[in-house]
């Protein structure tokens, strides 16, 4: 965007400011990522309760396999669930009050891998570091600021 001298915006008035991204023509699923302690059968047996218990709510969710070691930008146990952009609505409150304490990361898929655990993610209960330098930009991609 261009300034004047002053530091305001140097467009005319009734120029209108890019249009905003339409999510549902990106977006072609979501994320879970459902992550516990492999060294405690506590929090083990609360991430194989969450896991039955969104098997039962959402029969047509994409259970991942268990990693009980990190994998990808994961750096704890974890299980991924797969699921459509139109149970977005009713997976996210379902996790925020179902998660047993567990943190859990949801994103995008919009075909960046990178953007969407790093600038698209929202994270339930505690923020896990990832290791972001192992996932693929899309070609053309450059990372948000803000």
């Amino acid at each position: 965007m261009s300034t004047n001298d002053d530091g305001n915006d140097a467009r005319p008035a009734d120029t209108p400011s890019p249009a905003p991204r339409d999510p549902a023509a990106q977006i072609v699923g979501y994320h879970a990522h459902v992550y516990f302690d492999a060294d405690s059968a506590e929090s083990r047996s609360a991430a194989a309760l969450v896991r039955d218990r969104i098997a039962a709510a959402f029969p047509d969710a994409r259970l991942g396999r268990w990693h009980d070691r990190p994998v990808g930008p994961h750096t704890r146990a974890m299980y991924q669930i797969a699921f459509a952009s139109e149970r977005l609505d009713r997976m996210l409150p379902w996790l925020m009050l179902n998660r047993l304490g567990l943190p859990v990361l949801l994103h995008p898929e919009t075909g960046d891998e990178y953007a969407d655990h790093a600038d698209h993610a929202a994270w339930l209960g505690e923020k896990l570091p990832l290791k972001l330098e192992v996932l693929k930009r899309a070609s053309g991609s450059t990372p948000e600021t803000d």
